[in-house]
């Protein structure tokens, strides 16, 4: 009964769920920052970028 204790596969297995999780959290950060510089969600983008240049002019 090899076939039970052969963890062979098993690293592999863990390296594709890993890669997994990170192209799901990798999509949902683009999908995001596309809403976000699409202007569909309740960020405002010229708010933001006021905000930045008014910091800038300070210093």
């Amino acid at each position: 009964m090899d076939f039970f204790t052969d963890e062979g596969g098993q690293g592999a297995a863990e390296y594709i769920l890993l890669f997994g999780g990170v192209i799901v959290i990798a999509i949902a950060a683009l999908y995001i920052y596309y809403t976000y510089m699409k202007g569909t969600l309740a960020f405002e983008i010229s708010e933001d970028i006021d905000s930045v240049r008014a910091s800038a002019k300070i210093g």
